[in-house]
């Protein structure tokens, strides 16, 4: 099937996701004017995509494992630390977060275990 318009076509659906991107973020005052600044702008719209899923993923498990210790669930959050250690390294793979801070990151957390079971 032919694309009879531009408008239909996946190329301008894709301009535009990355056009809200780009302008409901902080980068957006200024208009790129060279080829290579407006293709920094739509890799950095897509590197953001990827950033925020990372934090999310690292946050919600880290969440769920803070509530679990607080609730004196200790087994369960030991249950759980693979899945907050694998959020955080994969971003530290990613170059979201350093390779240091991912490793305090996960150090704080089970000294947090740890420190709540002794109690």
């Amino acid at each position: 099937m032919r694309v009879n318009c531009f408008y239909d076509s996946l190329h301008y659906v894709n301009f535009l996701f990355y056009f809200a991107l780009c302008a409901f973020s902080f980068k957006f005052y200024f208009v790129a004017i060279t080829s290579s600044a407006k293709k920094a702008i739509r890799v950095s719209a897509r590197k953001r995509v990827f950033n925020l899923g990372r934090k999310r993923k690292i946050d919600e498990a880290v969440k769920k494992l803070r509530r679990l210790v607080l609730a004196k669930k200790i087994a369960e959050a030991k249950t759980l630390i693979p899945a907050a250690y694998k959020a955080i390294d994969k971003a530290a793979k990613g170059d979201y977060i350093k390779k240091n801070t991912a490793s305090r990151m996960k150090s704080r957390l089970v000294a947090f275990i740890n420190k709540t079971e002794v109690r």
